[in-house]
């Protein structure tokens, strides 16, 4: 299916609304004005900038743009909380800017002008979740400061409808995709095998993302399979990392008691029957030990 063969970015509705679409620049127009009190002046030029994905490096962030070479905008869409967006963030903007500084002027005498960095997580999961949070990189230091000398803020906004965020009212497009998430939830809670397109028909029916739908009612159904497709490669990669996790304590665990067996002056006979081990798996943990 071609939605599991270009696996290069997240391909999911938000980011083709906002990014890919031929309406991507109007869309992403109506959201910068949705957040800031001062609306764009017509004509105003977008930049689109793609940075890959820091945590996973099969895909790209979901969309970042810039504004007339003063302000760039990260924006991620999730279903589930995410804390690390402040970490994520910050190594975005550092490959942004690679991309938009010329290595020569990196080495100027004089300070390089570089756009003001915003950034933005619309959060639309299940779980509990403020109206409106901001998220700081400083939360996560090791050693707290008051005034912390590197610091990085994500603003999470709820676009869940019932939440009521006032941005919802300001941009129609984000209004109408919270509202499209809403009706594919319903259907999915169906189990039908044709959820997806029966949210769709319905969407189109109540004038929810509708011409949108009618123009790409089959490659939404491809781009519903593909996000689901990503949020179970990160569940597995998490599931993994987890076994992982555990594997490496159990031998940790397992060298310590061979180094205090060892220390008494037991043999590797005895150590592998007493830890229930083969004697060549005793042997080559004592050959690390004498390695390390």
């Amino acid at each position: 299916m071609a939605a599991k063969e270009n696996r290069k970015y997240k391909n999911s509705v938000f980011v083709d609304l906002f990014f890919e679409d031929e309406s991507a620049e109007e869309n992403e127009i109506s959201l910068y004005n949705a957040l800031h009190e001062e609306v764009l002046p017509v004509g105003t030029r977008v930049q689109k900038i793609r940075v890959e994905d820091v945590l996973y490096m099969n895909f790209y962030n979901d969309i970042s743009f810039g504004i007339e070479d003063k302000v760039i905008v990260f924006a991620e869409h999730q279903s589930t909380i995410n804390e690390n967006m402040p970490l994520r963030d910050l190594l975005y903007i550092g490959r942004a800017l690679e991309q938009i500084v010329p290595v020569r002027d990196r080495y100027r005498k004089r300070a390089v002008r570089i756009p003001s960095p915003e950034f933005y997580t619309f959060y639309n999961g299940k779980e509990h979740w403020a109206k409106e949070k901001i998220l700081r990189l400083s939360d996560a230091y090791a050693q707290k400061d008051g005034n912390p000398m590197l610091e990085l803020c994500v603003k999470v906004i709820n676009i869940n409808p019932e939440k009521g965020h006032e941005i919802l009212d300001k941009c129609e497009i984000l209004r109408e995709y919270s509202e499209f998430v809403e009706v594919l939830r319903k259907h999915q809670l169906t189990g039908s095998p044709d959820a997806y397109k029966r949210a769709i028909e319905e969407c189109i029916e109540a004038g929810i993302l509708a011409d949108y739908l009618r123009k790409k009612g089959s490659e939404v159904v491809n781009m519903l399979i593909a996000e689901y497709d990503y949020d179970l490669d990160l569940e597995v990669q998490r599931e993994e990392a987890y076994a992982a996790g555990e594997q490496e304590g159990q031998r940790k665990k397992l060298l310590d008691l061979v180094q205090k067996k060892l220390k008494k002056g037991k043999s590797i006979e005895a150590i592998a029957e007493e830890l229930e081990e083969s004697q060549e798996e005793i042997a080559k943990i004592i050959e690390v030990l004498k390695n390390s």
